[in-house]
């Protein structure tokens, strides 16, 4: 799939680090309530992955303010992810409190 400027993002339906049940759309709500950002990796535990999310953990607040949701994206797991998460805060000193969406079957 090839997306262009205007064109509208899929909606991802599964797992995270958190849920089974995630739903893209969902989350960033109905009616156009959000902006959405999506940072695509990847694989977790790749030492400019793990300094880059953590960078996006950090400015959590700005993106924020700005009501711009951020989400993840990988073939990883939702394990994989949970301990990942661990690993970008033990390194950069920042959570990731933001979903990171699963695709292991890409």
């Amino acid at each position: 799939m090839v997306l262009t400027i205007n064109d509208k993002f899929p909606n991802l339906n599964g797992d995270t680090q958190d849920t089974s049940n995630f739903d893209l759309y969902e989350y960033l709500g109905n009616n156009n309530e959000s902006w959405g950002i999506i940072f695509m990796h990847p694989g977790d535990y790749t030492p400019v992955c793990t300094t880059e999310l953590g960078m996006a953990a950090s400015k959590k607040a700005d993106f924020d303010a700005r009501n711009v949701k951020m989400c993840g994206f990988s073939c990883n797991s939702a394990e994989s992810h949970r301990g990942w998460v661990e690993d970008i805060k033990a390194a950069t000193g920042y959570d990731v409190d933001f979903p990171l969406f699963c695709d292991p079957v890409s």
